[in-house]
């Protein structure tokens, strides 16, 4: 039980302030002009910083099984995700073509960066959040590839280029150097700058992740949804589970990597498919109901898989 009540302890402040950024959405303490600018504070300036924090001196991505397996499966795990829901999806036959389309994105982009990041900071090393950045960079490419042309049921187009951003040059740019050993000409107080702002990246993400599922609040209808919810549920919170655990298991992986696969395994479906399925033609909706119902179980299943999976890795 006190295995339980630690991973459990760092799962309910993720979540707390979630709801903290959904309050403040809702007494207008933080406007929606106020978001565009705070998103790109977050994204162009804190999250770089966390990355090189977390990257400089990290021992772990000197070996290549941490740079090139991660994304790998980082890539293929929304892959599977994707193809799980839409055989899914014929079985509970959304009618309109856009909320199929949503369903299999939203069900297959889980939450893989700002609910793990905070709770591999809490509960493993430097080393473990190093390889998580790098499994993010494979998860990130599906999603700007496999996510745009599941919502739009086009090809990607132009669209992959929203991948070159801030965190992914940052991303390359610190396994570079840490490769070359560049991290010894960081000054001390550039670092100790680095690691500080890194440290504002989560609280504000998470803001502002309560403040976007308090916009779309007023599109959720559950009475119409439950098959979606049901459906969700049962793959993201259920099966998908069991078959992260398996990789961990059985994928010749470094512990740290074996870590990371425990995290996501546990993760609820990502937010930001709410986003884009407003902007590619897909049904926001029903992306709301797969992110509300699998993040409302994800408060008790979560720790339940994190400490399953971390029992069956012997760790």
């Amino acid at each position: 039980m006190t295995e339980f009540t630690t991973v459990l302890g760092a799962v309910l402040p993720v979540f707390g302030i979630i709801v903290a950024g959904l309050v403040m959405r809702k007494l207008e303490w933080l406007t929606e002009e106020a978001d565009q600018s705070l998103l790109r504070v977050t994204l162009r300036l804190l999250v770089p910083c966390l990355i090189l924090d977390s990257i400089l001196g990290n021992t772990a991505l000197t070996q290549w099984r941490n740079l090139l397996l991660p994304p790998a499966l980082g890539f293929g795990s929304v892959a599977l995700g994707m193809g799980l829901a839409a055989l899914a999806g014929l079985w509970h036959r959304l009618d309109q073509p856009e909320a199929r389309r949503t369903f299999v994105a939203a069900v297959g982009i889980y939450n893989y960066g700002y609910v793990p990041l905070p709770l591999a900071l809490l509960l493993f090393d430097k080393a473990t959040v190093g390889v998580l950045f790098v499994f993010m960079l494979g998860v990130e490419a599906a999603l700007w590839t496999l996510g745009v042309m599941v919502l739009t049921g086009q090809g990607v187009g132009r669209n992959w280029r929203q991948a070159l951003n801030a965190p992914l040059l940052a991303l390359l740019g610190a396994l570079a150097l840490n490769a070359l050993g560049g991290q010894a000409l960081v000054p001390d107080p550039a670092r100790t700058g680095l690691h500080w702002l890194g440290q504002c990246a989560i609280p504000i993400a998470l803001i502002l992740i309560g403040a976007v599922i308090a916009d779309h609040a007023r599109e959720f209808h559950s009475a119409s949804g439950w098959r979606v919810m049901g459906a969700a549920v049962l793959l993201r919170n259920g099966l998908l589970p069991v078959v992260f655990l398996g990789l961990a298991s059985l994928v010749p992986a470094s512990p740290e990597l074996r870590r990371v696969l425990v995290l996501e395994a546990a993760m609820p479906a990502a937010v930001f498919p709410i986003i884009m399925a407003r902007h590619y033609g897909g049904d926001p909706p029903t992306a709301l109901r797969v992110v509300v119902s699998t993040s409302l179980v994800g408060l008790v299943s979560i720790p339940l898989w994190i400490r399953a999976g971390l029992s069956l890795l012997g760790q």
